[in-house]
């Protein structure tokens, strides 16, 4: 069975010569890399990785673009995409010509991201993706899922994944999971998918994670097999990484054996056009 991580960050550290934004904050001290990343795979027994490149090192691709230079066969990319950059509507075009690259990856999951969202300014950004077949990965809380729907009911023929359950980090329990049903009505939407992805990294239980797997069991139910894939972030989560692996394939009982091989890594690559050996 191919298993595929479905995201995770790898970046530089924060130097003069490769300076992050002001007040960027990674989600740890030491940069992971892709040869450790690559290592850390080998031992959790994960066979491929889709790399999201993370947000406080700006919209930069090129690690990314670098590990999938070095490992064709295990890496792919949800690149970082600027619509306000002056060669935006001139990059859009060839995006998909970056060496891995698969689609864009968008975070509206704080108020200051998501007022160009609101204000219209990502509308030529949808329109331009779907006509050139640009896949979407999307961060945004649960109570703006229903904006993505509006995104997606216009334009149909756009993929789109919501990450993480459109959970939010940092919160109590009653109010990560308060708006969890407001997930659930995109799932009528036959071009958008949903990443069951850092789920250890929203509730603090013991393996394996009973009350986290009675979300993914409804997101599962909503969206069905071919459309919810498992992810790590891994460089955050809490626990090792065979157990985000081991959860789905040995300790969901809920989860039909004919539809593992989907949701551990055949549903991604599917959606995202990374083909199968």
């Amino acid at each position: 069975m191919l298993i595929v991580d479905s995201q995770v960050h790898i970046w530089g550290a924060n130097t003069p010569e490769r300076p992050w934004p002001a007040r960027a904050h990674a989600q740890r001290d030491v940069p992971l890399g892709h040869a450790e990343l690559l290592r850390d795979m080998d031992g959790a027994g994960i066979d491929r990785v889709v790399i999201v490149p993370p947000s406080w090192e700006g919209d930069r691709n090129d690690l990314a673009i670098a590990a999938v230079e070095a490992h064709p066969d295990r890496f792919a990319i949800m690149g970082r995409f600027n619509p306000e950059a002056p060669d935006a509507k001139t990059a859009i075009k060839t995006w998909l010509r970056q060496p891995g690259m698969l689609g864009m990856r968008f975070s509206f999951h704080i108020p200051v991201l998501q007022e160009p969202l609101v204000n219209g300014k990502f509308d030529w950004v949808w329109r331009d993706a779907e006509k050139l077949g640009i896949k979407l990965m999307i961060l945004v809380p649960q109570n703006f899922v229903h904006v993505i729907d509006g995104v997606a009911a216009r334009h149909p023929d756009l993929k789109i994944i919501m990450d993480h359950m459109a959970l939010s980090s940092g919160k109590p329990e009653d109010e990560t999971f308060r708006d969890f049903d407001k997930l659930l009505p995109i799932a009528r939407r036959p071009n958008v998918a949903v990443k069951a992805s850092a789920l250890p990294c929203y509730l603090k239980e013991p393996y394996p994670f009973t009350t986290m797997q009675g979300y993914a069991k409804r997101a599962y139910e909503a969206f069905g097999p071919q459309r919810l894939f498992w992810g790590s972030d891994w460089s955050r989560s809490p626990v090792p990484y065979r157990q985000h692996v081991d959860m789905w394939l040995n300790d969901a009982p809920w989860l039909k054996d004919a539809d593992k091989e989907w949701v551990l890594g055949r549903g991604v690559c599917e959606w995202l056009g990374w083909k199968i050996p």
